[in-house]
């Protein structure tokens, strides 16, 4: 198996080049298209796209207005719903993280105001998704929705947590709006919040490349082509997409004397993980039970510390450190199922799947980057890219060739 790190730092330059690749924008669209041709190239199939429709949004502007006349930035979180047009009067409530107990603990105070939390490390043990705050929030009667990042001066992106309900109003703030939102003995601020956006129906494509081996089962190699707005998503995903194209690449050869592959490039994980939740729902169990194992990889540089999330799949665990020793490259554990990417919608469907990621746990690393507009190509490595490249190739080319039995046993 040759891995050609030019290659793969050629690649992710390219990716990051089409921007940040919120899906429905001009720079996911012209990603989508670079991914058909260079996975093409890779595996010397052609794609095959999978249509979705899923439920489309757009923002349009964001503020917050303060009593004394001082205007912040604010910056609309996907799906959140319109304020009125004159905005959204109320007081806001400083909840720091938004933990489960912060939440309980005020809970008589929350009903009409703007709840106010902190973006957290997503990728750690003990982390309180953004969604879960939300929810708290939407629960405990609150009528807006605040996350201040952790970068000074930055914005911070992600999704609001909406489905189809009606929702409320949430948005994206710097630490410094942050403290400028504090309670004093006066009370707690009030606000005019103004956020405008647009929901509408939309379609997006999956891209699936169909490697065909002498099995019918196969190994799913997954990684998600959207992003954010906020700076070009180069560690989330840029850096997951160049290295399983690499990987495609280095297998190429030698795929169709093993097991069948499949590269998957999904869209629209960052709407609630649609594109390859779609995927799975429209497979026949008969389908399904031929996947021996999903690797997905996301947000693989950033970090030297590669982690693997098992997803409750505790079996494929020693698979995966014979793989990293034969690679000489280190990984960590962490098994509890955490529905963060793609990886979440196999592992649900009885699939074994885990994520490859990086940085887990570091609240140091690079990664702390990501949802903000730092999350740029100088934030990752060659080194970092080629040793996730190398360590998937092992795991993959195992995969391919390891006996039914195995497999099997991964289930559990």
């Amino acid at each position: 198996m040759m891995l050609d790190a030019a290659l793969i730092w050629d690649d992710f330059q390219a990716i990051c080049d089409c921007g940040g690749r919120q899906t429905g924008t001009d720079s996911e669209r012209t990603a989508t298209e670079l991914l058909a041709r260079l996975g093409e190239e890779a595996t010397g199939v052609a794609p095959r796209r999978e249509l979705f429709r899923y439920d489309g949004w757009a923002a349009i502007s964001g503020a917050i207005n303060l009593e004394n006349g001082a205007c912040l930035t604010a910056n609309p979180l996907l799906r959140s719903v319109s304020t009125p047009p004159a905005g959204l009067e109320a007081e806001v409530i400083d909840l720091g993280r938004g933990t489960p107990d912060e939440f309980a603990t005020h809970r008589h105070d929350i009903a009409g105001r703007i709840v106010l939390v902190r973006h957290e490390l997503m990728f750690a043990a003990g982390t309180v998704h953004r969604k879960m705050k939300y929810n708290m929030a939407l629960e405990a009667g609150a009528v807006g929705f605040l996350i201040a990042g952790p970068l000074l001066g930055a914005l911070v992106a992600g999704s609001s947590g909406r489905g189809n309900e009606p929702g409320i109003p949430a948005a994206g703030i710097t630490p410094e709006a942050a403290s400028a939102l504090q309670r004093t003995s006066v009370g707690y601020p009030k606000i005019r919040l103004e956020i405008k956006g647009n929901d509408r129906d939309e379609t997006a494509s999956n891209l699936i490349f169909d490697m065909p081996g002498e099995s019918s089962e196969r190994i799913v190699l997954s990684a998600h082509i959207d992003g954010h707005a906020l700076g070009e998503s180069a560690l989330d995903n840029a850096s997951g997409l160049a290295v399983s194209l690499a990987v495609a690449r280095a297998l190429r050869a030698y795929v169709p004397k093993k097991r069948s592959l499949r590269l998957a490039f999904f869209n629209a994980e960052e709407w609630a993980l649609t594109g390859s939740h779609t995927h799975i729902e429209t497979m026949t169990q008969s389908e399904r039970d031929r996947i021996a194992l999903n690797v997905n990889l996301d947000t693989v540089a950033g970090s030297d510390r590669l982690t693997a999330l098992t997803s409750g799949f505790s079996r494929i665990e020693p698979f995966l450190l014979d793989c990293a020793e034969a690679a000489a490259v280190p990984l960590g554990l962490f098994r509890p199922l955490q529905v963060n990417s793609d990886h979440g919608n196999f592992a649900l469907a009885g699939i074994p799947a885990f994520r490859l990621v990086a940085g887990f746990n570091d609240h140091s690393a690079d990664i702390r980057h990501v949802l903000t507009p730092r999350d740029r190509r100088d934030l990752a490595t060659r080194d970092q890219l080629f040793n996730a490249a190398r360590l998937t190739s092992e795991i993959v080319a195992r995969a391919l060739s390891a006996n039914s039995e195995k497999t099997q046993a991964w289930r559990g």
